[in-house]
């Protein structure tokens, strides 16, 4: 055998390397070319008709989230993209909605009823809690409901200290007959040390809660509301004083609710027609706010109200103890009634989304889908055959389209058990 020289062994060993560096370069390629790319996003809901007022957007869309965060809507995204999937073709897809007008201060103010079983399982990321907590009762309120509930919830504080924590079935007498209790300086003072969920001043001007001196009373709120630079909300109906002379007290930004109820004291005079100070008000900047409730919402009203071009701002339910088994059963369910009402579906959404969310200066941007926004979605079947629906006085209506929650999503996060195919 023949000697190796230094020169050959060298020239062997860079050849094996090379040998070495090619192989290992194909492997990673290999390699590569298996394993598939990290999805792009956390959660893909796929296929549904997307109607997102704030966007003008009415149309069969893919939305992709990242996080807490809405990353994309395209008109298709692959489900490889996505590590989890909600199938939600044929449905309705829409903002979490926004119930302005709840009460969910569940076992302290005799009306109220739990938030998550009424609100977030139902398609409503967002509650305004209308009144329940006053100044005294409001950081219960905080620590046991708000800071604990997986909807997010946030509050109108009652001028009255006590909130609605003395009217029942059983104690007919509001927070407002003693105005003792209504205090202006200890309102503030709540506000200004909850501003992150206090986004207003709530009055109940009814006469078995405020009596013959309701006007007072609504001057003590407009006080209040006047020095945190915030609006009120006010329930009208049943009231000792005129509703000309109440929406005399508002402002701009200020909510009327229970604006279509059908008793005395209402938005329409005794033959019908829309009083013209309360479209004055409207004109100047005051919203009419649905807030159906128990006694609050007259299918004859609307039709008269929508007739003569007045429309509400906003939709909401006023779901408390006494109507959540109906007729109000859930937001839904009241917005269902005004697509009986000729109103379009886009125009329906928008009064628990877009509007709602331009009603109230709220922290967080919601009511919309646009991509960065806080990804809170909402799921709807649209069924379609007759359905009987029934207003606060029992009036009754056959509609033939209704909605009804079958996701929620809040911050990037599906709620409970969706009932449509969730692919992970």
């Amino acid at each position: 055998m023949g000697k190796t020289t230094r020169r050959a062994i060298l020239k062997q060993t860079s050849l094996a390397g090379s040998l070495v560096c090619a192989l290992d370069s194909a492997s990673q390629e290999l390699l590569l070319a298996q394993t598939p790319p990290e999805p792009r996003y956390d959660l893909l809901i796929r296929g549904g008709r997307v109607i997102d007022p704030s966007q003008k957007l009415s149309a069969e869309r893919d939305i992709g989230i990242v996080g807490q965060k809405i990353a994309a809507i395209l008109p298709q995204i692959a489900e490889r993209e996505a590590r989890q999937t909600l199938d939600a073709r044929g449905k309705i897809v829409t903002p979490g909605l926004i119930d302005i007008h709840a009460h969910v201060y569940d076992g302290v103010a005799p009306l109220c009823i739990p938030a998550d079983a009424n609100s977030i399982a139902k398609g409503v990321t967002t509650v305004v809690d209308a009144g329940s907590s006053g100044a005294h009762t409001f950081p219960g309120f905080k620590k046991y409901v708000i800071n604990v509930v997986d909807t997010r919830v946030y509050a109108l504080l009652n001028i009255s200290v006590v909130g609605q924590s003395t009217l029942s079935n059983d104690v007919p007498w509001g927070e407002l007959l003693d105005l003792r209790y209504a205090n202006p300086r200890v309102a503030i003072k709540t506000i200004e040390q909850n501003r992150d969920v206090i986004l207003g001043v709530k009055i109940r001007l009814t006469n078995n809660i405020a009596g013959d001196h309701d006007l007072e009373a609504l001057k003590l709120a407009r006080e209040a509301a006047d020095a945190v630079k915030l609006p009120i909300m006010v329930h009208i109906g049943g009231t000792h004083a005129k509703i000309e002379d109440i929406v005399a007290m508002l402002k701009k930004g200020d909510v009327i609710t229970h604006s279509f109820r059908g008793d005395p004291g209402g938005i329409l005079d005794s033959r019908g027609r829309v009083i013209p100070e309360v479209r004055k008000a409207v004109e100047n900047g005051v919203h009419l706010d649905i807030g159906h409730g128990a006694g609050s919402f007259s299918f004859d009203t609307a039709e008269k109200a929508l007739r003569q071009g007045v429309t509400p701002g906003t939709i909401s339910s006023d779901v408390h103890q006494s109507n959540y088994n109906g007729p109000v059963f859930d937001l839904a369910t009241t917005l269902s009634k005004f697509l009986y009402l000729g109103m379009s579906l886009e125009d329906v959404i928008a009064r628990a989304t877009s509007n709602a969310a331009a009603t109230f200066a709220f922290p967080l941007g919601l009511g919309t889908l646009r991509v960065g926004s806080l990804a809170d979605v909402a799921v709807f079947a649209l069924n379609e055959g007759n359905f009987t629906f029934v207003d606060s006085v029992h009036a009754t209506r056959v509609g033939h389209h209704k909605l009804t929650p079958v996701a929620t999503v809040k911050a990037g996060r599906i709620y409970g058990s969706a009932s449509i195919p969730v692919a992970v």
